[in-house]
């Protein structure tokens, strides 16, 4: 049974954080994100200040510069109440299991990491756990194939529930991806500092992506999205990579008649 989330049931604003990559390189991932809390019947707030949660630093090893970032992102979204969505894995990982190492020597951050920590969902986690897996109704007419990325695999514990989502959309072909749990080999700077092994890692996954001869492949992280999506290209492939988001909200549409599930 779906777990309620807020002291009043009235209530229904959750907050997005649309994360840096979405903001500046596929903003129609947000917009998904939010057509698709919206059909669930909320009303989805927005910081207008936010930027980033320092990842991109902290992953390169940058922590002196990761610091104000990620304090900036705390002091932003403490000021909303409510669930904080995140359509990414990398991010929402990167507050609830790594801020408290990036604010080790400060006491008060790591405590206000953690209450804050407590109501950011990755996306389909937030969707899945107060809503269930068949919550959202749709039809397509597309063969696909899916691709469970690193961090919302091992560090947020997202295996099979995008999978039960998308398994509910009448129409939708999903093809099973062998492999479908290792790397793309994106993993941030990972693919700049080393690019022979990333591209060798990447190989081996569109080899599985072709293999299942989909036409689409879902993710739910933007930066395994334009890894993958690049590769792709570069082979002259037609196979186009979206959001899980992107997905929903297009079954959303396709199904004039499509409701909520209670």
């Amino acid at each position: 049974m779906p777990t309620p989330f807020y002291n009043n049931p009235d209530t229904k604003l959750v907050t997005l954080f649309a994360t840096c990559m979405v903001d500046q390189m596929a903003p129609s991932v947000g917009e998904s994100t939010v057509e698709v809390l919206e059909h669930l019947g909320l009303q989805v707030n927005f910081v207008n200040d936010q930027t980033c949660c320092g990842q991109p630093a902290f992953n390169s090893g940058f922590r002196s510069e990761s610091l104000p970032v990620a304090q900036r992102f705390l002091e932003l979204f403490e000021r909303v109440d409510g669930p904080i969505i995140v359509p990414s894995g990398s991010c929402a990982a990167m507050v609830r299991n790594f801020y408290r190492d990036l604010f080790r020597h400060d006491q008060n951050l790591v405590e206000r990491a953690r209450t804050l920590s407590e109501r950011l969902y990755e996306f389909t986690e937030f969707i899945d756990r107060f809503f269930g897996s068949d919550a959202i109704v749709g039809t397509h007419d597309v063969r696909a194939t899916y691709h469970k990325c690193c961090h919302l695999l091992r560090e947020i514990g997202i295996d099979e529930q995008p999978l039960k989502m998308l398994s509910n959309i009448e129409g939708l072909n999903m093809i099973p991806m062998n492999r479908a749990d290792v790397c793309c080999g994106f993993g941030g700077s990972f693919s700049v500092k080393m690019p022979d092994i990333s591209t060798a890692i990447l190989d081996e996954k569109l080899d599985n992506i072709e293999s299942t001869e989909a036409s689409r492949v879902v993710a739910g992280d933007i930066g395994c999205i334009y890894q993958i999506q690049g590769g792709l290209r570069r082979r002259g492939s037609s196979i186009e990579v979206v959001h899980i988001a992107q997905i929903l909200s297009e079954s959303i549409r396709n199904n004039k008649t499509g409701m909520v599930r209670e």
